[in-house]
């Protein structure tokens, strides 16, 4: 089981899964052309895809999925919430599937375990996906940890974990009131600190990888993250790993 990202940030988002034959896109926040671009990096032809996993509506996240979807006749998974905020998008389009933010289901060679999270959306959730033997943990959207995402995500042996902003370099910036509101609230996105708290209440023994997401170009750094995480795990810094917004990441392998 192997993992990789194609871009993180809030222009855009798309993360690769793959087992044995299996490979699924958790989100598509890229255009067409972009997100074909961006795959080929990794080594990816549009059409190996098994599926593609909507996280939930917002743009950066649902805005290519269903143009790319359709042009490459890729299967759609989405919450009924997502659902019944994008469906329309998704009209004609023959495999297109709902499901509940508790329902585990299994695409080929990989189990698929949805969680729900508190974020500004219809019904989001983030990811654990399991080739039986390994389990990856994804959380890039959600203003705070619950007791649910601390049960999810406890035991990975990798995380995609949000890091989205620094506290006081958003209380700095220059963005108005309501949006540093929004940002910083419970339904926003995680911060730093935030990022080393759930670290700090999960089971991290099995941990091989782990990589921080989702970081605002305004309002964090790649140290500042990395800073966090490392004290959480008593880890050097640089075994922290960043998706940027440009490249991602390139494939990390569970073993």
């Amino acid at each position: 089981m192997r993992f990789a990202s194609i871009g993180s940030g809030s222009e855009g988002n798309g993360l690769v899964v793959e087992a044995g034959a299996t490979r699924i896109l958790i989100d598509c926040g890229f255009g067409v052309r972009d997100a074909a671009v961006r795959l080929a990096r990794i080594g990816v032809a549009p059409d190996t895809l098994s599926a593609i996993l909507v996280t939930h509506e917002h743009s950066d996240h649902v805005g290519g999925v269903p143009a790319f979807a359709a042009r490459h006749r890729i299967p759609v998974w989405l919450t009924f919430g997502t659902l019944s905020v994008v469906g329309e998008r998704f009209a004609g389009m023959e495999r297109v599937y709902g499901f509940d933010s508790h329902d585990d289901f299994v695409i080929g060679d990989l189990e698929v375990r949805p969680f729900p999270v508190p974020h500004d959306a219809r019904e989001p959730v983030q990811f654990v996906v399991t080739d039986g033997a390994h389990r990856l943990g994804v959380l890039t959207d959600l203003g705070v940890a619950t007791p649910c995402v601390e049960q999810s995500l406890t035991g990975c042996d990798a995380l995609v974990l949000e890091c989205n902003h620094d506290l006081d370099l958003l209380a700095g910036s220059d963005y108005p009131a309501s949006l540093k509101a929004r940002i910083a609230g419970r339904f926003g996105h995680l911060h730093n600190e935030g990022a080393a708290a759930l670290l700090a209440a999960i089971d991290t023994s099995r941990l091989q990888h782990i990589v921080a997401a989702h970081l605002s170009q305004q309002n964090n750094t790649p140290a500042k993250a990395r800073s966090a995480l490392a004290r959480a795990l008593a880890c050097a810094e640089d075994w922290i790993g960043i998706a940027d917004q440009a490249s991602g990441f390139a494939w990390r392998a569970l073993a």
